[in-house]
């Protein structure tokens, strides 16, 4: 992956407009000095044989394939924290229609966050209406399909249950409605939360060219005119908004939906498991075909120019800054500990206290890399030298900078 990268990451930045854009130019000019001279090194050295090894430090941004699994793995661990025993959890997709996506891209922070309130408020309020429980979720912005065009769309992981609103000190689990299979993993109705949804969001949307917070140029100059917009929005809302919920897992635990979300918090939108070949200026990769959700596990393989493939992965280069992780309601950083104390109250038993948490790994020891083994001995090898990776404008001011680099 960072290979192909780095040999169009010239060509696409001179060819493609969105390419381009500086904070795109900024991110591809640090995947093109991950683990190179330019950064710096670590040199290591065995002690039984003197084999010396020098390790490249690596660029360290959130979309480079190379690097950032500590902050994804950070992710993980804090958010498998939240998991409680006994308590089913369900996965909620929000999807913003395909009209949008060139919008989007052209306004990503504001309709990024737009998304996510429109996700959030909708949940809350079709949950406490509906099930009458004090709800969470842990949100995740993903921005690619399968064949890494634009389709944005947030990944919510919610408890099935959680503090009565209307009893005090009880627990209330999610539950269909009477004419609905009791015994069928319920969270709320779906069709309601698409409805409401859609709702959030066009009422949100609305709000930000009333407010002059949409950049409408170009494509959309037409859109700066409120009856223009009205009737360009007008349709939005005869159309079914796509909000999958996903019930919990059967064959596996809710641990596992949480590494499935994690698994795109950096690196990109596309594994090197899904490259199947690159030759001749072509990249040819492996994408599932059918539905989004709950469709064919039928895969075809996707062949494009080398230049095209960069071009879609820069497609879902977030802006500078911006989180693409949320957590809200009890899981929120204003209320999390409250609410994690009084879940835990409410579902404790004897069993649960019972249970032990596992031990924490032990610290590496400094001046060793465990995870560098001498090839000969098959021992760890010890820290002798490093220079630190110097500061990014440094970098960019020296020969090391990419020809093609223009942060003017």
């Amino acid at each position: 992956m960072i290979d192909i990268l780095k040999t169009y990451a010239a060509e696409c930045v001179t060819t493609c407009a969105a390419a381009a854009v500086p904070q795109v130019q900024s991110t591809l000019a640090k995947l093109s000095l991950c683990r190179t001279p330019a950064l710096g090194h670590h040199r290591y050295r065995c002690e039984h044989c003197d084999h010396e090894s020098t390790v490249y430090n690596s660029c360290g941004d959130r979309h480079c394939p190379q690097c950032a699994g500590a902050k994804r793995a950070d992710w993980l661990d804090s958010t498998a924290a939240l998991l409680l025993p006994d308590v089913p959890y369900f996965q909620v997709v929000f999807t913003i229609p395909e009209q949008l996506s060139s919008l989007t891209l052209g306004n990503r922070r504001v309709m990024f966050d737009l998304l996510f309130r429109a996700a959030w408020t909708s949940l809350k309020h079709v949950i406490e209406d509906e099930q009458q429980f004090e709800p969470a979720a842990a949100m995740v912005l993903h921005t690619w399909n399968q064949k890494l065009d634009a389709h944005v769309h947030v990944h919510a992981l919610v408890p099935g249950g959680g503090p009565s609103l209307r009893e005090p000190e009880t627990w209330k689990f999610s539950h269909p409605p009477a004419h609905e299979n009791q015994h069928r993993s319920w969270l709320v109705d779906a069709d309601e939360l698409r409805v409401t949804f859609r709702q959030q969001f066009l009422r949100g949307l609305r709000s930000l060219r009333r407010r002059h917070k949409l950049q409408l140029t170009g494509e959309w100059s037409f859109l700066a005119e409120e009856a223009a917009f009205e009737d360009w929005v007008k349709p939005l809302e005869d159309i079914s908004w796509v909000t999958y919920i996903q019930r919990p897992p059967e064959q596996s635990s809710p641990e596992h939906v949480v590494k499935y979300l994690a698994r795109y918090m950096t690196g990109g939108p596309i594994s090197d498991r899904r490259l199947v070949n690159h030759n001749q200026r072509t990249v040819v990769f492996r994408a599932r075909t059918g539905a989004t959700h709950g469709g064919s596990d039928q895969t075809e393989d996707i062949p494009v120019s080398g230049v095209e493939f960069v071009r879609r992965w820069c497609l879902h280069i977030l802006p500078r800054g911006y989180t693409k992780t949320r957590r809200f309601g009890g899981y929120s950083n204003r209320h999390c500990e409250r609410y994690m104390t009084e879940c835990r109250t409410l579902l404790v038993s004897e069993e649960r206290e019972d249970s032990a948490p596992a031990a924490a790994a032990p610290a590496a020891t400094p001046g060793t890399a465990h995870e560098h083994l001498c090839p000969h001995c098959e021992v760890p090898l010890r820290l002798v030298w490093r220079i630190d990776r110097p500061g990014w404008s440094n970098v960019m001011n020296s020969p090391h900078r990419p020809f093609w680099y223009d942060d003017d």
